[in-house]
């Protein structure tokens, strides 16, 4: 006896339903890579978009006198607060690659330049000795289009022409905006801006 139309299609629903779970699997495969470099794409995006929010200034400054910058490593991203504290801004952000080449605390904005130059620091020499001893201010500098200097030696918050290091563990020591970013930010700071990286 054939079977009820309803049952027909149900079974050709589930039967399709189930072809396209397995297929799933091969789809994936061909997705692009991660973008953190050596982790897994499931790890990474998922805590990136947990952790890619707003937050509140008071928990981390006393006040915003001059200005306040936050950048936290773990989420990969910098918020700024004007000292009146009418603007806030949330950008992402490339922090360096591996934990003995990140420094946190408390620092301030000591330089701002447009259009950096940039030399490697003596460790950076030795791990990289083909690296150039300098690059002048243009499209291949690393330091991209404006850095703001901050207070600690070598350490500074610059524009990347290599859109590819936002959101990755990919420096070595600084934090990294887009330029178009980089650019913002350094309209709205200056000398004495406070630094807070956690």
């Amino acid at each position: 006896m054939p079977k009820p139309f309803s049952s027909h299609l149900s079974r050709r629903l589930f039967l399709g339903s189930a072809a396209a779970g397995l297929a799933a699997p091969a789809l994936a495969q061909t997705a692009p890579e991660t973008t953190e470099i050596e982790r897994d794409i499931s790890q990474s995006v998922r805590h990136n978009i947990s952790s890619f929010r707003t937050l509140d200034w008071r928990p981390y400054f006393s006040d915003t006198q001059n200005g306040a910058i936050l950048v936290d490593i773990t989420s990969r991203a910098l918020h700024f607060w004007s000292e009146d504290q009418n603007t806030y801004r949330l950008y992402p952000t490339s922090v360096p690659m591996t934990d003995d080449l990140t420094r946190r605390g408390r620092t301030e904005v000591v330089r701002l330049v447009e259009g950096p130059d940039w030399r490697p620091t003596p460790a950076m020499q030795e791990r990289n000795p083909e690296w150039p001893a300098y690059v002048p201010p243009g499209p291949d500098n690393p330091l991209g289009t404006h850095a703001l200097y901050l207070g600690w030696t070598y350490y500074r918050i610059h524009g990347t022409h290599d859109t590819r290091k936002i959101g990755r563990r990919s420096s070595n020591g600084c934090i990294g905006l887009y330029n178009e970013h980089i650019a913002e930010l350094f309209g709205m700071t200056n000398r004495g801006t406070q630094v807070l990286l956690i």
